[in-house]
């Protein structure tokens, strides 16, 4: 790979400007691999957690564990209200959500998907070169008071 400029140039680069186009280029390309199954991201992990619960989960207390996952705000309840019209998903008289089994085979497809893109991903990225990008990025987020999280 052919790199911009050379270390000391790399240096001197603005972190937000090459934080900010790698994770809108990461954020595109494993988009458009979900497109194939006819999901969006938010949609995903919807369907992703809901597959990890039998009992199903309240669409508030979901809404409030992936609202903070790259800002879907209020989409998020457009795009459960599409998966529940795709009957990908339901919603019981308890107002619990759980996913269907037509739901389940789309979200296994989408785990494929987000696997192969994952790998594509990290092509020539060793574990180390990983874990230390990582480690940089959170140090950073933690040295300018984000508040940003995962889990």
């Amino acid at each position: 790979m052919q790199y911009t400029h050379d270390d000391a140039g790399l240096l001197a680069q603005p972190i937000g400007y090459w934080s900010w186009a790698a994770h809108t280029s990461v954020v595109t390309y494993i988009r458009r691999g979900l497109t194939t199954v006819g999901l969006t991201q938010p949609q995903w992990w919807v369907l992703n957690q809901l597959g990890e619960d039998e009992s199903g989960k309240g669409r508030d207390s979901l809404t409030q564990m992936l609202q903070g996952y790259l800002g879907v705000g209020d989409q998020l309840q457009v795009d459960i209200d599409d998966l529940i019209a795709r009957a990908l998903v339901t919603n019981d008289d308890a107002g619990r959500l759980r996913i269907t089994d037509d739901g389940t085979v789309v979200v296994k497809e989408a785990a494929e998907i987000q696997r192969e893109s994952l790998a594509q991903i990290h092509n020539g990225v060793s574990d180390d070169e990983l874990l230390t990008t990582m480690k940089v990025l959170q140090r950073m987020i933690h040295n300018t008071d984000g508040k940003f999280w995962h889990h």
